[in-house]
């Protein structure tokens, strides 16, 4: 879906700004951490508001990686996916089929669903405002100011849907002077982008700031099949903020962004599957096109979507200041998202799904895709919260505290469609390019609504030593509701097999609730030491819990099923260093994550070929681990960095835990056991019917132990660096590189993956491939790989500046994600020249 909308747009949105006292102090630290860092004989300092006030991040007592605009320059960031790359223990990725939406994980905790009953549990906040929606959160980073990320829970302060953590973006005010710049590149695959931003201040106390960009490009994968080129990354924006000093105690933010994206992120591959022996470049074969329409297959506008994925979005916030004096302020903080999307996408690209019987489907260019989604959706949500900072006793406590409301209202009308080859007998000789079956075409409309309060207190016991307790209290409730669009469900009759309210009966018969509720307490403890004005050591313990919600991409009304809210606590402690004369900054982090009940969205094929998804709370999870980050400047103009993630991690089920739950589904001990039974009787995971079927599902592996929890590999680390080269005549060249690697992980929940080597079941089949070892052929194995990415730019003290970048220069190839065996790669190298002008 776009690298998307908040794209330019997220620089948009402007809220959540200190107090007119504070706004001074924040704007002179930033002076400090940006274009006069070079000058200060040390490292950037980056103010941020991890715990809901300004705070610099090295006196912080939580795990977080900040980036300042200057830094974000440095190391080429451009959308909010970049920054996964240099954050330990952080994994982001686009999801299955849409470019503007970002699945990230974060020590392990992440979820890849886009659908709206499912939340993710990494928050992402724009200047204070949650974005509820996974599907619109690939931000471009334009007129950023800072990026924030918190590792581990943050159930206090942020609230629900932070049990792996947040993300959070601070977008530039309008400045005090009229300036601004414009921006024009050209790229690979005939990418044209220009952006341009301008401050106009209309009075002492009164500013604007007015921007938009504008990018395209022809897609990086060549269509084969239809001779398209797909997986572009198009879109525009236009935003305007505003600024007003009302009074010496009272202070304004608002904003207004609207956004167009499309983007795709189609299943592709490196060499062409319709000509093996071609290999330059990525490509793809489905004969779904964008011209394409389903014939009056599907209700509604969706039935005349093509190939394709367009989503707008708008955007409103405001954030009100009231301040007395330097003790006290109240902000009252107001957001209004509206999304719309409309796409229809094949995940099959345009054939079968992969199986140990045919591993490499054979190229069929199904006109109307393999498994193709047409999805209609509209999704608003409403927040408002007043928070409140004070200082009380002379600075003995300080306070942050408040309460929030969150209002959601969700449509999404969407249909899978399944092809299989044509027959030689009626109806099925009768269609070209095999024979679309209609799985399921309903309506979805679900709601949530949430308050919270929350509040919590720093003891200054001495000038070193705080002692910081917090706690939000939190009730939520989430109402579902389908219909089937299709004819024969809406004739006065509703048959049994229709997706529908009066249906919604588990296998076991008992009815599936349309409603829950969640009522909760999350605390948060902390102490803090500082041993000089350079060390801090630091220990919390926090808790966090993610919202529950229902398997709506099931296709029959049994797979409904509801699935429950995830807790997580997490334990950590560290320290935070500057030395040799803030030359050299060193942070360190030990954590211990437990959570009950994770959330774990699963797929698998079905007997006939289709794709079925689960959703269950099948598992505990535990994860314990350790995260460096290093930065340093050792010499005038020279940045560099480094970080290092350690994790080891595990699933826990009850051993104990009776045969079937509630809903009549399995419980992972009972489906174990069934698996060592049928691999003991010699049958073949994947072999379909009669085979192993309780093996490689839900997070049963292949042989029978329990599956490799998904993204976390054992290591990763980043390292990279910059250097501001003075050439004389007023121009500087600044060349920087960055690189990231991981280790082996798996991405797909059952941890199936087909390899060569044939293998024979005691079923007497004999299977041509087989899923335990040998090379990989297709699924959920990811490599270690390297992801490097560089530029250079020359810059004139007279404002102008030409740059070249590229993003992952080597051109590696890697296993982001997979879906129903297929596996899904990273794109590809690209190159970027560009031009800025600033005035």
């Amino acid at each position: 879906m776009k690298k998307i909308f908040l794209t330019s747009t997220t620089a948009l949105c402007m809220a959540a700004m200190p107090a007119h006292a504070q706004v001074a102090e924040q704007q002179a630290a930033e002076s400090v951490s940006t274009d006069e860092a070079d000058q200060n004989d040390g490292l950037n300092v980056i103010v941020v508001t991890a715990q809901r006030r300004q705070e610099s991040v090295q006196d912080v007592p939580i795990a977080i990686s900040a980036f300042d605009s200057a830094e974000l320059e440095r190391r080429g960031v451009s959308s909010a996916l970049d920054i996964a790359q240099y954050v330990p223990n952080f994994v982001g990725l686009n999801n299955t089929g849409l470019g503007s939406a970002n699945a990230y994980f974060i020590r392990g905790i992440g979820n890849s669903e886009s659908i709206a009953t499912f939340d993710p549990p990494i928050g992402t906040y724009v200047d204070d405002i949650y974005i509820s929606r996974q599907n619109a959160n690939n931000l471009s980073l334009f007129d950023v100011q800072r990026v924030e990320v918190l590792r581990g829970p943050q159930g206090t302060l942020f609230g629900r849907n932070t049990t792996g953590g947040a993300v959070n973006l601070y977008m530039k005010e309008p400045g005090n002077e009229f300036a601004g710049y414009i921006e024009a590149g050209y790229g690979s695959f005939e990418r044209y982008m220009a952006r341009a931003s301008v401050d106009i201040p209309l009075a002492d106390s009164f500013a604007v700031k007015v921007s938009g960009y504008y990018q395209d490009d022809e897609g990086y994968a060549k269509n084969t099949t239809t001779g398209e080129r797909v997986n572009e990354n198009d879109g525009w924006g236009v935003r305007l903020g505003l600024r007003g000093e009302l009074s010496d105690t009272a202070r304004w933010t608002g904003s207004y962004m609207h956004i167009n994206t499309q983007a795709m992120n189609l299943l592709n591959f490196a060499c062409d599957p319709a000509n093996p022996t071609d290999c330059d470049g990525r490509f793809v074969t489905t004969g779904l096109s964008r011209d394409s329409n389903f014939g009056g297959r599907l209700s509604g506008e969706k039935d005349g979507y093509g190939l394709g994925n367009d989503t707008n979005m708008d955007f409103v916030s405001s954030n009100l200041e009231l301040g007395s004096g330097e003790d006290v302020s109240v902000n009252i903080i107001t957001g209004y998202v509206y999304t719309s999307q409309e796409y229809a996408l094949d995940f099959a690209d345009g054939r079968a799904l992969p199986s140990l019987s045919s591993p490499v489907p054979a190229v069929r260019g199904y006109t109307l895709g393999g498994f193709t989604v047409a999805n209609e959706g509209k999704f608003s949500q409403f927040t408002q919260e007043i928070k409140v900072n004070a200082s009380l006793g002379d600075g003995l406590v300080d306070l942050v505290g408040g309460v929030f409301y969150f209002e959601e209202d969700n449509y999404t009308d969407f249909a899978d469609i399944f092809s299989i080859p044509t027959q030689p007998f009626p109806p099925f000789s009768t269609v070209p390019g095999g024979f679309p079956l209609v799985l399921a075409d309903r309506t979805l409309r679900n709601t949530t609504k949430a308050y919270a309060g929350y509040m919590q207190g720093d003891l200054n016991i001495t000038d070193q030593l705080t002692l910081t307790a917090g706690i939000r209290y939190t009730d939520e409730t989430k109402k579902f509701s389908v219909s089937d669009n299709r004819a024969s469900c809406n004739d006065g009759t509703v048959e049994a097999t229709c997706v529908s309210n009066v249906n919604l009966f588990a296998q076991n018969g008992t009815a599936i609730p349309r409603e829950t509720s969640t009522k909760i307490w999350t605390p948060r403890f902390a102490i803090n030491y500082q041993l000089d004005n350079d060390t801090l050591f630091f220990a919390s313990a926090t808790r966090g819990f993610k919202s529950g919600g229902w398997n709506a991409r099931g296709t029959t009304p049994s797979e409904l099923l509801p699935f429950g809210p995830e807790k997580a606590w997490s334990y950590e402690a560290g320290v935070k260093s500057e030395l040799l004369d803030n030359r050299l900054r060193v942070n360190l982090t030990a954590y211990y994550l437990d959570v009950t009940d994770l959330q774990t969205p699963s797929s698998f094929n079905r007997l006939d070929g289709s794709v079925a998804f689960i959703t269950r709370n099948f598992a505990d999870y535990v994860n314990k681990g350790i995260e460096l980050e290093i930065n340093a400047a050792p010499v005038d103009g020279l940045n560099l960095f480094a970080s290092v993630g350690y994790q080891d991690d595990k699933y826990k089920i009850d051993r104990n835990a009776p045969l079937f739950d509630a809903f009549g589904v399995s419980s992972v001990a009972s489906q174990q056991a069934a698996c060592q039974a049928q691999l003991a009787a010699g049958l073949v995971p994947g072999g379909g019917a009669g085979e192993a079927t309780n093996c490689g599902a839900g997070i049963v592996a292949a042989d029978g132990g329990l599956a490799e929890p998904i993204r976390t590999p054992d290591f990763s680390f980043a390292f990279g660096g910059s250097y501001k080269a003075d050439l004389g005549g007023d121009l500087t060249l600044i060349p920087s590189i960055n690189v990231s690697w991981r280790g082996d992980s798996e991405v797909g929940t059952n941890n199936q993956s087909i390899y060569t080597g044939s293998i024979t079941s005691s079923s007497g089949t004999v299977f041509p491939s087989n899923p335990y070892d040998g090379d990989f052929i297709v699924g959920s194995f990811s490599e270690a790989h390297w992801i490097v990415n560089s530029n250079i730019t020359l810059k004139s003290y007279d404002g102008w500046s030409i740059s070249a970048e590229c993003s992952n220069c080597l051109d590696q190839e890697a296993v982001a994600t997979s879906l129903a065996q297929y596996t899904y790669l990273n794109a590809p190298r690209t190159f970027l020249i560009k031009g800025r002008f600033e005035f």
